[in-house]
């Protein structure tokens, strides 16, 4: 009986012998698919190998549990890359609550680079403006008004001769001047050859130069002020009797008239009768005291 016991033994220790070698050739593994990616993507982790046991499998990664499943001696379970994760090689493990581990790594990858859609320029042209069409303002020139002034009645008698060539007209301003573009006026409406006169304007622009005309020359000259008025004295180089047109000149044309008289010979005769008269009633006197004295 001693030695039936003691094969009995033996046979236990050899098929335990047997059979722990057989359970310790099972190895466990664990790999990721894809092994390499960047931050934030995701891999299936697969294990095998594990024998039965209890609980769960844990998936950990730099030292935390990225993962669980059911415990299962083959399995998979997918999980995402902790964000954050600088860029390099890292070994991630697959365990269970009896201790079993398989290890692996993983590469973090760079971001792919962020691809960005360029919207093509678009360029507006401006709008084409035609300058507007301005149509050049229409003068229209006042009437000629014609106004006859009758001299006083005096003891000389003045002969006035009208100026065939100019309208009579005691205006101030001319056909091509309007009455608000200014105007000329003469200090005198009648003048005697070598009589002072003066014209006075305004209308004209600031500072132009302006010219005074009259029978075809030049009677004077001067300069407006910054409010486009000008005064200037009338130098006649010769001049005949009758109404005679002043032009004034300084980029618009301002007009005046006089009218320049000339003493009759019927004055003069009038005068030297006078004088005759006095000298016979002088004569007359004393040859009445002459006789006056042969009589006594």
């Amino acid at each position: 009986m001693r030695s039936l016991g003691l094969l009995v033994a033996v046979a236990a220790g050899v098929t335990v012998l047997v059979a722990t070698p057989a359970a310790a050739q099972q190895q466990t593994t664990v790999t990721a698919n894809p092994n390499s990616g960047p931050a934030g993507s995701s891999t299936t982790f697969t294990w095998s190998g594990f024998i039965r046991c209890k609980g769960t499998i844990r998936i950990n990664w730099a030292g935390s549990v990225l993962a669980t499943a059911p415990y299962a001696s083959t399995g998979s379970v997918t999980a995402t890359i902790p964000p954050g994760t600088k860029v390099g090689t890292y070994t991630f493990t697959a365990t269970d609550e009896c201790q079993h581990i398989a290890r692996n790594q993983f590469t973090v990858t760079p971001p792919p680079p962020v691809t960005t859609t360029r919207q093509p320029t678009t360029t507006t042209q401006p709008p084409v403006t035609n300058p507007p069409v301005t149509n050049p303002p229409v003068t229209t020139r006042p009437p000629v008004v014609t106004t006859t002034t009758t001299p006083p009645v005096t003891t000389t008698t003045t002969t006035t001769t009208t100026d065939s060539s100019t309208p009579s007209s005691s205006s101030t301003t001319d056909a091509f001047t309007g009455p608000a573009d200014g105007v000329l006026v003469l200090d005198k409406e009648n003048i005697q050859p070598g009589d002072d006169l003066t014209a006075t304007g305004t209308g004209c622009p600031k500072g132009a130069s302006v010219t005074l005309r009259s029978l075809g020359q030049d009677v004077g000259k001067t300069t407006a002020d910054e409010n486009g008025g000008f005064s200037s004295p009338v130098k006649f180089a010769s001049i005949e009797p009758g109404r005679h047109k002043v032009r004034a000149e300084c980029g618009i044309v301002l007009v005046g008239n006089v009218d320049v008289t000339l003493m009759s010979s019927s004055g003069g005769s009038t005068s030297t009768l006078v004088v005759l008269l006095f000298f016979l009633l002088i004569g007359a006197a004393m040859l009445r005291r002459q006789f006056s004295g042969l009589r006594r």
